[in-house]
């Protein structure tokens, strides 16, 4: 079976397609080495200093839809009339980001009939990270531009343990890298800076959790005011507050780790692919004998393979879960606790 994933939740348009059946779809089958057939993608670059426009993102993902989903039919060697199922990311995300893709989806399934399923973009990000790591039922830490959360599965839905109270950890290092110059996404860029500070030694910065939930406002207004001072050197500045954001999430962590004896830790997720990060995840998984995984680099940020990962397990196992393209819908602030994961 093909299935066609579009991403288009922010600044990323991205085409996939996948191989799979309801086979290999067995839990007990971990062979992913023929999954996908192709995975193209192309991100919006906003101006230095700025973050994503939603505008101009979308006029972004207009512009090259047609290019991507041909170079993905091309890399997967097939052809449109081939694909047996259309899945798109309905939300959360940026509302006119999410349109371009909904209707590039609605467009091609009811042209050449193909059913077509809405996919939760979170879901997808942790559905794809478990499929590629091989787990069966982890503790998840999802943390990216648009989700923090601490999250495990519970009665047929991913229960939220913890969550961060104001701004995510993806908006934390993009609105520090704007502040100095940079443009969104800024994740490796406060990663490469911190790796080059020569002090290796942590300012007093906020730190703030309150049970399993986590808060960066205060950091936030804290590391600008250090970079406003320029009193200190940026390097030192990175290292400071990647060591203690990631702290703070660490602690969330091992706090549900403790309350749920889990023996798997998944991490996914744009900022999944921050090194430090999953360092100090692996070190505070060892002390409580838990396996951890990180979604592999290549599917960290955001991909169409989660989205037809995930809206391939919908169609076999949700009977109910195609739309009619005419009524095809995107929510900008989809909960993925909202959503039935009848395949798990």
């Amino acid at each position: 079976m093909l299935c066609l994933g579009i991403e288009s939740t922010a600044h990323t348009f991205g085409c996939s397609i996948i191989s799979s059946n309801k086979e290999e779809n067995d839990k007990s089958n971990k062979n992913n080495d023929d999954l996908v057939l192709s995975e193209v993608r192309d991100i919006y670059k906003a101006n230095a200093g700025w973050g994503i426009h939603p505008k101009e993102a979308s006029k972004h993902h207009a512009q090259v839809a047609s290019k991507i989903l041909k170079e993905c039919l091309f890399k997967a060697g097939v052809n449109i009339k081939e694909i047996d199922l259309i899945s798109y990311s309905a939300g959360p995300g940026l509302g006119p980001c999410l349109r371009i893709g909904a209707i590039i989806a609605r467009s091609l399934s009811s042209f050449y009939n193909i059913p077509l399923i809405p996919v939760n973009h979170a879901i997808g990000h942790i559905e794809l990270g478990i499929k590629l790591t091989n787990l069966v039922n982890p503790l998840t830490l999802l943390v990216s531009g648009g989700h923090t959360m601490i999250l495990v599965f519970y009665k047929n839905k991913w229960r939220v343990f913890g969550e961060t109270l104001d701004i995510t950890l993806g908006q934390l290092f993009d609105q520090v890298g704007r502040n100095m110059g940079f443009a969104s996404p800024c994740g490796n860029k406060i990663e490469e800076l911190s790796n080059t500070s020569e002090k290796n030694s942590v300012y007093p910065l906020p730190y703030v959790i309150k049970g399993n939930d986590v808060s960066f406002s205060g950091l936030l207004t804290a590391v600008k005011n250090l970079i406003k001072s320029k009193k200190y050197v940026i390097a030192d500045i990175c290292f400071s507050l990647q060591e203690t954001a990631f702290s703070i999430i660490v602690e969330a962590v091992e706090r549900a780790l403790s309350f749920t004896e889990k023996k798997e830790v998944l991490i996914v997720g744009g900022v999944s692919a921050n090194n430090r990060l999953s360092q100090m995840l692996q070190e505070a998984c060892k002390y409580h004998s838990s396996i951890f995984k990180s979604c592999p680099l290549q599917f960290c940020g955001d991909n169409g393979t989660q989205i037809a990962w995930t809206g391939l397990q919908e169609y076999i196992y949700c009977p109910n879960s195609k739309v009619d393209p005419d009524k095809a819908p995107i929510s900008q602030s989809w909960r993925l606790d909202t959503v039935d994961v009848l395949w798990r």
